[in-house]
């Protein structure tokens, strides 16, 4: 119940009020939001505020630590979110203030979820001042007894709990607007919470996030586009890599001062994102300047081929091969130009509604991308394309799994990298290639052949169970028949409960106004207040029986 988290909610309410959420919720679009609205304004938080261009970042970074990386998080759902909201969660920054080097060194050599040796055993040298303190975690830089430089990652301490009462508080703010509000329920809120309950949680696990950067450093064995540092050590709240040095992305001033070339930089940018996309079918989804960093030598100085370098691997992404057949075909519909094939697209793929109106999907595309389509190559903003399409499925009721949002965000992210990099970047013409081919060699009649005959050992085995598959069918069947039955005669018993509920409401109603009635024009008084309790009598009835 919210009741139980009235202390929070009351907190919550007072941040609110006080950077004016009430002016960035999108009223005119949802008129069921005004209440809301208006409950903020009533704050007394709220007196003398106005509205702030960034309040929904600034009230997001005040909730707390859930909060903070939520907002991140939702960051990549444009289909749910205004692009006022999207760009403000977009500049949302983890950076907060260290927690004890005692405490994290207690955390380091707890035996259960630590490494289960002290500090001293466990590395030659420990620096005590922190090389970065986020939200989640926070590193320091140490060595180990062989020599090797690494960085150490560790959990804040106490911080589970915490997210999991407040995302508590969030699954019944979620089943609250849910029950009430036709587009919260459009955007499927609870699924959205319990999606990014999942994703929090896995970024408390360091051992989730080593598996991650391992499978990663793998697909890159010997690569000369991109090298994922080693992880030597890890557990839930510690991880031990190794330290890698280099410039971050964001930082293009010091790639001319290293005689770095840019624009080579950024076509690496782009195919290190496509070929974990489509080759690996396993990418990183959080590629925000703070993970992305390009290598140099320990002393800053250049390197003969600089390589990226991939940090963070907490959130990573993975698809479904109709799924990237999806979205290859998407992209390339979009670069054509080709709505009616885009919707299509999107109908097959089950992310709108029956009941949506698909030529006028197909008229508010045409209309509002081929403007931007039809610009030069140069020119073309497909970040800016992408938000508008998923502005126009949004209105919509378009319902895109969460998977493929973090993988468009994350693309988006890609292009503005390399944007970056190399204001001339055309990622059209680099793409554009790269998924004709990749659809080519999907449909490819001989290669489905030769996966078929590759597989041949395994469906012949699968084969044999057959009968034994046929039978259980029956048997299920037969089951579930059954169960229909009972369900039916349930649904039958509910249907005359419900009937003889009803007509006890209408007996105890007719009693109560017919002895209220005549109690009310009897002469004698004390006559009246005997039907008056006679009509109490019915309410009493109605209420116990």
């Amino acid at each position: 119940m919210l009741i139980s988290h009235r202390k929070r909610l009351l907190s919550l309410y007072r941040i609110a009020a006080k950077h004016r959420l009430d002016t960035h919720l999108p009223v005119d679009d949802m008129p069921e939001l005004a209440p809301l609205a208006r409950l903020i304004r009533l704050h007394p938080a709220s007196l003398g505020k106005s509205h702030h261009p960034m309040g929904v970042k600034l009230a997001f970074e005040e909730m707390g630590t859930l909060f903070l990386k939520l907002g991140q998080l939702l960051s990549t759902r444009s289909d749910l979110l205004p692009p006022n909201i999207i760009a403000q969660l977009s500049l949302l920054q983890d950076k907060v203030a260290p927690f004890d080097v005692d405490t994290l060194k207690s955390e380091i050599q707890n035996p259960k979820t630590g490494l289960g040796k002290p500090v001293d055993e466990l590395f030659a040298r420990f620096d005590d001042k922190p090389l970065a303190a986020a939200s989640i975690a926070q590193v320091h830089t140490a060595s180990l007894h062989d020599g090797r430089e690494v960085v150490v990652k560790v959990v804040r301490p106490d911080i589970k709990p915490v997210i999991i009462q407040d995302f508590e508080l969030l699954r019944e703010m979620a089943n609250w607007l849910s029950a009430r509000l036709e587009s919260a329920r459009a955007v499927h809120i609870v699924s959205v919470v319990e999606d990014y309950r999942q994703i929090m949680l896995n970024e408390l696990d360091l051992t989730l996030e080593s598996t991650n950067a391992t499978r990663m450093c793998n697909n890159f064995t010997g690569s000369s586009l991109i090298y994922v540092p080693e992880v030597y050590m890890a557990n839930k709240s510690v991880m031990v890599s190794e330290r890698i040095f280099g410039v971050p992305i964001s930082q293009t001033d010091k790639f001319d001062a290293l005689g770095y070339d840019r624009s080579l930089l950024a076509k690496n940018g782009l195919t290190i994102f496509f070929t974990q996309v489509f080759r690996d079918n396993f990418f990183h989804a959080d590629m925000h300047p703070g993970n992305i960093f390009v290598e140099t030598l320990p002393n800053g100085e250049a390197v003969a081929n600089p390589r990226y370098l991939g940090l963070d691997c907490a959130i990573m992404g993975e698809l479904s091969r109709d799924d990237q057949l999806v979205v290859a075909r998407m992209l390339l519909s979009v670069m054509n130009g080709n709505y009616t094939a885009l919707v299509d697209i999107i109908s097959q793929a089950g992310w709108i509604p029956p009941s949506a109106d698909k030529h006028a999907l197909i008229r508010d595309m045409a209309r509002t991308v081929s403007p931007m389509v039809s610009k030069p190559m140069s020119e073309l903003d497909f970040a800016g394309i992408l938000f508008e399409i998923l502005n126009i499925a949004r209105r919509h009721q378009m319902s895109i799994p969460p998977q493929l949002m973090l993988l468009l965000k994350t693309l988006v992210h890609v292009e503005g990298l390399g944007r970056e990099l190399y204001p001339a970047l055309d990622i059209w013409s680099l793409a554009k290639p790269i998924l004709t081919s990749w659809v080519k060699d999907q449909l490819d009649p001989v290669k489905n052949l030769n996966d078929i005959k590759e597989k041949s050992p395994e469906l012949l085995l699968s084969a044999t169970e057959l009968p034994k598959l046929i039978t259980q069918g029956v048997q299920s069947m037969a089951t579930l028949g059954a169960r229909q039955d009972k369900e039916l005669r349930e649904i039958q018993a509910l249907r005359a409960d419900f009937l003889n509920q009803k007509r006890h409401d209408w007996i105890a109603l007719g009693g109560f106004l017919g002895f209220i009635a005549i109690g009310l024009t009897v002469p004698i008084w004390w006559v009246g207040v005997i039907f008056h309790v006679l009509a109490l009598g019915f309410v009493v009835w109605r209420v116990l029986v």
